[in-house]
């Protein structure tokens, strides 16, 4: 009875060991955020890990993939947190939400926008540059037909170039459909960058060399607020014909700008539950546009990484993110700037 008492009380102290241990390094675990491929995002997401990591002694790690891999993770809890989330704009989302798998916390980016741009140099001309008007009456995406020879694509003789956002985006769907519901099919390319960074590169180059280049952008992003650009007006919002944009096996696409745009930090569930100190942070985060603009721009023009683009930014403008936690915490990322 005695040596049954003892295996017994043995079993019992290697089963609590057992326990503290899974107990530790579930404490440990990374909170795993969504490695986000365009400059706003990793930007953004660098600067929730620094006060996570400095003001909440909580560790973190990013995971790669598209926008749509990286929702559906987000529903299983496989990530935590996707820094910039453009909530309400894919099928994966919005079903994940409906289920109550992810939530979107607060308003992050006042201001924000997208839509198809051309530089102001293609309508008004540039004197400066001995630049001439190609397309003085272009107004909205109606007028594009016309002018596929002012946006003419090197590889399809006949046809113009338009420049989507990279494969895997949500908004490369929704740019995909917008050609068929605009008529644009037969008369533009839809040409997919291989990366944000690609699609920025033949932007800006085609600007600097002062050609015409058709393009979707967003903002926040440095190139908005480099270049004189143009919005291209596009028919008013309607929910409908939205969903029939974001929707890629849709046959048969309705005319509609985008859904208003909405920046979120988006969670999954079990975050919340886990988390809730975090979650109330990310309630408060809030970056007004234009000093986000500069400080993407700082980052982009200097090839600066997007930690240390964060830490500066932190650094350098306490009164905009002091608010969003308590005053100790406050205090000890300030300590690690």
């Amino acid at each position: 009875m005695s040596r049954l008492r003892v295996l017994l009380a043995s079993a019992l102290s290697s089963f609590g060991l057992a326990l503290i241990s899974l107990s530790s390094q579930a404490a440990t675990a990374p909170i795993h955020f969504a490695d986000l491929n365009w400059e706003s995002g990793s930007f953004i997401t660098e600067t929730l890990r620094v006060i996570v990591e400095k003001g909440y002694d909580l560790p973190t790690d990013t995971l790669p993939g598209t926008t749509i891999t990286l929702e559906t993770a987000l529903a299983k809890n496989d990530i935590q947190v996707i820094a910039e989330e453009w909530a309400g704009r894919s099928p994966v989302w919005v079903k994940a939400e409906a289920e109550g798998k992810v939530v979107a916390l607060g308003d992050t980016v006042k201001g924000a926008t997208e839509g198809w741009w051309v530089p102001e140099y293609v309508i008004k001309g540039d004197p400066a540059r001995g630049i001439k008007p190609l397309a003085p009456n272009l107004r909205s995406v109606w007028d594009l037909a016309q002018y596929k020879g002012v946006f003419k694509d090197p590889e399809a003789p006949g046809k113009g170039r338009f420049l989507n956002s990279p494969i895997g985006w949500t908004s490369e769907i929704v740019n995909a459909q917008k050609l068929k519901a605009y008529g644009l099919s037969d008369s533009y390319v839809n040409f997919r960058s291989g990366s944000g960074a690609a699609l920025d590169a033949e932007i800006s180059s085609s600007i600097q060399r002062g050609k015409p280049v058709l393009f979707y952008y967003w903002s926040p992003t440095p190139l908005l607020g480099r270049f004189k650009l143009v919005q291209l007006q596009e028919p008013p919002f309607d929910a409908q014909a939205w969903s029939t944009l974001t929707d890629a096996s849709n046959p048969n696409p309705k005319p509609t700008r985008s859904l208003p745009s909405k920046l979120s930090i988006g969670v999954s569930k079990p975050f919340t539950q886990q988390y809730p100190q975090l979650v109330s942070f990310f309630a408060k985060v809030e970056l007004p546009i234009d000093p986000l603009n500069k400080a993407l721009a700082h980052m982009s023009e200097h090839h600066q990484p997007p930690r240390q683009a964060a830490e500066a930014f932190l650094k350098a403008n306490p009164q905009l993110w002091q608010g969003w936690v308590p005053a100790e915490v406050a205090q000890k990322v300030s300590a690690s700037l």
